[in-house]
């Protein structure tokens, strides 16, 4: 198993990934929003790959504005992880995590934050386990004008 920052070439593969993470998402729009990161100077995708195969996916990047329960700026920000099914609870996850904790803290951040939904009880569980800590709950809002 290795974790390796994806490049172009990956884009197809991360897509392939990332639609298993976000089935409502059309796959064009998707693959251009994975490229955009994979080719961002402030974004970075990590692929795992067991047998030169796509297994995973942690998509990361810098955000300035504020981050909820942090007091710096820039933090690093795990904005998506998924692993194949078959690969889960073998520490994939935790690698691509340290991958991107590793990438943040070389673009200067002392903080990395994440989020979920508050129904993702299995996501609430990975990133406990993966040591983050809750910062708070929120529920959002909307009105039409």
């Amino acid at each position: 198993m290795i974790v390796r920052a994806a490049t172009k070439t990956d884009a197809n593969a991360v897509t392939g990934l990332a639609l298993r993470l976000f089935p409502d998402h059309l796959y064009d729009e998707l693959r251009k929003e994975m490229s955009s990161y994979i080719d961002g100077a402030e974004s970075v995708i990590f692929l795992a790959e067991d047998a030169g195969e796509a297994v995973g996916f942690a998509q990361c990047g810098l955000r300035h504005d504020y981050v909820e329960g942090t007091c710096s700026s820039p933090v690093g920000y795990l904005e998506g992880i998924y692993v194949l099914e078959g690969y889960r609870r073998a520490g994939t996850a935790s690698n691509l995590v340290a991958a991107s904790e590793a990438w943040a803290k070389a673009h200067g951040c002392h903080q990395f934050a994440s989020d979920c939904e508050l129904s993702n009880t299995l996501s609430i569980a990975f990133h406990l386990g993966a040591g983050f800590a809750e910062a708070g709950r929120l529920v959002c809002f909307t009105k039409e004008l």
